[in-house]
């Protein structure tokens, strides 16, 4: 296999590389290696999607050791019919939605990611309020359906297009709109003080 099979990149679901499609006919007759390259190919993304959606890293580890397991288990039946990492983002949203509607939408604060502030802000003031901005946002978007939240998370955070969504959660492209629509206008309001 190439050596860029064990490059821990973040790609976009549609870009695949050459070798791709050997490696999931291998892994999908059974071959332990090519799933192992494949999941250390994807595996990042899938966490950093699952840790979006989640907002818990403990739950979105988990949530994508299932997803994983699920797709080992439910590769010799992949149609093709979509991009490997296409299938696997649905696999993971998925696993994520259940999750999420299983419990109340709750962010872990201390695992939201804050963004280091460029020295000259980066005043105890800037960084309080940067702080509480932060905090702002994951309780707006605990404020969000599932369904909103999935659907935002990829497009607004992982770059998806809506086409592209609609594919990873099943849905029709106008669902997607609504649901990115109604979710953009519920953060918008949640966030107007911080305007």
């Amino acid at each position: 296999m190439p050596g860029d099979g064990n490059q821990l990149t973040e790609r976009a679901p549609d870009v695949v590389p050459s070798d791709e499609a050997l490696l999931v006919a291998r892994a999908g007759e059974g071959d332990d290696e090519a799933f192992e390259v494949l999941v250390r190919r994807h595996g990042p993304a899938m966490l950093h999607l699952a840790i979006r959606l989640l907002g818990d890293r403990a739950d979105a580890e988990d949530a994508v050791q299932d997803a994983f397991v699920n797709a080992w288990r439910k590769l010799p039946e992949f149609r093709r019919d979509a991009s490997f990492p296409t299938w696997l983002y649905r696999i993971v949203t998925n696993r994520c939605l259940n999750r999420l509607r299983a419990r109340r939408p709750a962010v872990d604060l201390d695992s939201v990611p804050e963004q280091a502030a460029p020295e000259h802000q980066s005043s105890p003031a800037r960084a309080v309020e940067s702080r509480a901005a932060v905090v702002a946002l994951a309780e707006a978007m605990a404020g969000l359906s599932p369904e909103q939240r999935v659907c935002w998370v990829l497009r607004e955070m992982q770059g998806l297009s809506y086409e592209s969504i609609a594919e990873t959660v099943g849905i029709s492209l106008q669902a997607v709109r609504g649901r990115v629509f109604r979710a953009r206008r519920y953060l918008t309001e949640a966030m107007s003080a911080w305007r």
